[in-house]
C-alpha cells in the first residue's frame, strides 16, 4: 500500500514513530505528560488500525543526568556509553509507562548499525519485529550507544527509523521534530516558506536542510532527515516531518494536515531495499564517464571501466560507485576483494585472467547485487 499524504495515515499497515532527545528529555527529565499525550495518539493510530513501531532517542540524555555526567553525556564516548547503559532502562520503564496505560505493551530492541548492514542479521531483525507486531507489542528501537563507537553507528535515530521501517516492511514514518516541517532556507530567516510535498529529494532540495540541532542533546538535524527521506524514498515509504513540540503531536499534525511528506519514488525489491538503504561501504571505486553512463541505464560494473579503487574490501562487501568527480551514483556488493579489483581495474575481460590467475568473473559489481543512488 503506498501513502502519499498524512491525511491517508490511517490506511497504512505498519507506521514507524520516531522521537528525538529534545522532544522527550528537557534538563534531565523525562517530560511525563507529554510523553502519555504520544503514547494516546499511538493508541489512537491503533485503534484504526496501523500497527506502530517507535524509534526512541533521549537513553544517553536521562542516564547523563542520572549519573551526573558533564555536556549530556556526550563529554567523551566512555560518557556516552555509560550514560546510555543507565538511561536505556530508564527509557524503556518510561515507555512501559507511558503505553501501559493504554494497555499496550512496550517491548525493547536495541539495534547496531552491524545488526542492520549484514543480510543475515538483517533478517532476524525483521523476522523479530514481525514476531511482536502480530502478538500486539509496540516495538520500542534505540541505536545500541552502550556498545557502538564513533566509527560504527548509525550517529543519529532518523536514518535508523528508515532502516527499521525497511526491515519491518512499514508503509510510513512520521519523524517528529521542532518544526512543522522542511522549510526552502533557515525557518528562523524572515520570508521562510514550508515545504508540503516533496516528490523526490534533489540537489536543491538538500540544500534546503539545517543542520542545527536546536536543544544541543540530540544528534540529528534537518540535514540526517533528508538522508532518512532517501532511504525511505527508494524503499516505497511515505516518510513526514511533523511538528513534535505539540501536545498530542501525531493527531494535532494530521488533523491540521501540518508537516513535510516525502511522496515515495518506487518500490525496490526487499533486497534491492537493503542494499539502498546499507550506510556503512568498504570501499569505493571511482569509474571514469562512459562507465558511469551505463551504469545509469542498467549495466553491471565492469573493471574496464574503473579508474580507482578505495578502502579495504572483501568479496562480499558493500562498496560505492562515485564518478571522477566524487558524485556518488551507485552502490552494491563486490565480486572481488580490493587487491584483486587493484589489479584488474581498467583492464579489458580478455587480459584479467594473467593478472588474477583464474578466469574473471562476469562483473566486479554485477546489476543483480547494485542498485543506483
Amino acid at each position: 500500500m503506498t501513502i502519499t499524504s498524512l491525511t491517508e495515515i490511517t490506511r497504512a499497515k505498519r507506521i514507524v514513530v520516531k522521537v528525538g532527545s529534545a522532544l522527550l528529555v528537557e534538563n534531565g527529565a523525562l517530560r511525563e505528560h507529554w510523553l502519555h499525550m504520544l503514547a494516546q495518539d499511538i493508541f489512537g493510530l491503533r485503534e484504526e488500525g496501523p500497527q506502530i513501531i517507535v524509534v526512541s532517542s533521549g537513553a544517553i540524555a536521562l542516564g547523563a543526568a542520572k549519573l551526573g555526567l558533564p555536556y549530556g553525556g556526550r563529554a567523551s564516548l566512555a560518557d556516552a556509553q555509560a550514560a546510555a547503559a543507565v538511561g536505556q532502562i530508564e527509557l524503556g520503564r518510561h515507555w512501559s509507562q507511558a503505553l501501559g496505560q493504554f494497555d499496550l505493551t512496550a517491548a525493547q530492541l536495541l539495534v547496531s548499525l552491524g545488526d542492520l548492514e549484514d543480510r543475515r542479521r538483517y533478517l532476524n531483525a525483521s523476522a523479530t519485529l514481525e514476531r511482536l507486531l502480530e502478538t500486539g507489542a509496540v516495538p520500542v528501537v534505540n541505536e545500541n550507544d552502550s556498545v557502538a563507537t564513533e566509527e560504527i553507528r548509525f550517529g543519529d535515530n532518523d536514518r535508523l527509523a528508515a532502516r527499521v521501517a525497511q526491515a519491518a516492511e512499514a508503509d510510513a514514518i512520521l519523524l517528529l521534530s521542532d518544526v512543522d516541517g522542511l522549510y526552502d532556507r533557515d525557518p528562523n530567516e524572515p520570508g521562510a516558506q514550508l515545504i508540503d510535498r516533496v516528490e523526490g529529494i534533489t540537489p536543491d532540495v538538500l540544500a534546503m536542510a539545517s543542520a542545527a540541532s536546536s536543544s544541543g542533546i540530540g544528534s540529528g538535524g534537518m540535514t540526517s532527515k533528508l538522508q532518512a527521506a532517501q532511504i525511505a524514498e527508494r524503499g516505497g515509504i511515505m516518510l513526514a516531518i511533523i511538528n513534535g513540540t505539540h501536545t498530542s503531536p501525531i493527531a494535532n499534525a494530521v488533523d491540521a494536515n501540518l508537516g513535510t511528506v516525502f511522496v515515495p519514488q518506487g518500490s525496490e525489491g526487499a533486497r534491492k531495499a537493503w542494499l539502498s538503504g546499507r550506510l556503512a561501504p568498504s570501499g569505493t571505486l571511482r569509474v571514469d564517464g562512459g562507465c558511469a553512463d551505463a551504469l545509469k541505464g542498467g549495466a553491471s560494473l565492469l573493471a574496464a571501466g574503473i579508474a580507482g579503487v578505495s578502502g579495504d574490501f572483501r568479496r562480499g562487501d558493500l562498496v560505492k560507485i562515485v564518478t571522477i568527480k566524487g558524485e556518488a551514483i551507485a552502490q552494491g556488493l563486490a565480486e572481488y576483494d580490493v587487491a584483486e579489483v587493484q589489479a584488474i581495474a581498467g583492464k579489458r575481460a580478455e587480459d584479467q585472467a594473467e593478472h588474477l590467475g583464474y578466469s574473471p568473473r562476469a562483473a566486479v559489481v554485477h546489476r543483480d547485487h547494485m542498485v543506483l543512488l
